[in-house]
C-alpha cells in the first residue's frame, strides 16, 4: 500500500513540476531543435554581451553613445528565405508595463504593423518580453519579433528578429532565437 501511495506521490509531483515549467520562446513557437554548424563569437564593439553566429553570415557591429549592435544575416540566400537578427544593448531604462506596450504598438502601428502576439518570459535568466508585428514592408509580408531582455536596472537587450516573405516563416524565426539563446551578457 505504501508503495502505491510512494508513486502516486511520485507522479503527482512530477506532474505538478511540469505543469509549472516557464514557458521559453521557443515552446511558444513550436521549435524543434535547431543548431548551426561553424559558428563563431561575435563581441560587440564595446565588449558588453557576445553572441555566437554562424561565420558565413554577414555581420555588421554598430555603436552610438547609448547602444552598441551586432547585425546578422545569411546573405546567401533571397531576403524571403532568410532571418535578419539585429541584438542591441542599449543604455536605457525599461519597464514592462502599459505605457511600454502603447508605445511600442504606436511605434509599430506607425509602420503600418499590428501586434499579433506578447508575452513576458525569463530568457537568460532575464525578465523578457517579447512581441511580434506583422504587416507589409514594401511588396512583401513581413513579421518582426522585438524581444526585450532587462538586462539590470539601467540596460537592457533588444534581439529584433525580421522576417520577410510567407515562406517558412515560424522555423526562421525558431532559428534566430537559437542564436539569441548564445547570447552572453558581460560583467
Amino acid at each position: 500500500m505504501s508503495k502505491n501511495i510512494y508513486s502516486i506521490l511520485i507522479i503527482a509531483s512530477l506532474l505538478f513540476i511540469s505543469c509549472d515549467k516557464k514557458s521559453t520562446i521557443r515552446e511558444d513557437f513550436n521549435c524543434e531543435t535547431t543548431t548551426f554548424n561553424n559558428l563563431e563569437v561575435v563581441d560587440d564593439v564595446k565588449n558588453l554581451f557576445s553572441v555566437d553566429l554562424p561565420k558565413d553570415w554577414k555581420i555588421n557591429l554598430y555603436q552610438d553613445e547609448i547602444q552598441s549592435s551586432v547585425f546578422a544575416a545569411d546573405t546567401t540566400k533571397q531576403l524571403t528565405g532568410t532571418v535578419l537578427l539585429d541584438v542591441t544593448f542599449i543604455n536605457k531604462e525599461i519597464s514592462f508595463n502599459d505605457a511600454f506596450l502603447l508605445q511600442q504598438d504606436q511605434e509599430n502601428l506607425a509602420n503600418e504593423l499590428i501586434r499579433i502576439k506578447t508575452k513576458e518570459f525569463i530568457f537568460l535568466e532575464k525578465p523578457s518580453m517579447y512581441l511580434v508585428y506583422k504587416g507589409k514592408k514594401g511588396k512583401f509580408d513581413y513579421q518582426v519579433c522585438n524581444t526585450f531582455i532587462k538586462v539590470n536596472e539601467s540596460n537592457f537587450i533588444l534581439a529584433k528578429t525580421e522576417v520577410y516573405g510567407d515562406f517558412m516563416v515560424n522555423q526562421r524565426f525558431c532559428k534566430a532565437f537559437s542564436l539569441m539563446e548564445n547570447i552572453k551578457i558581460k560583467n
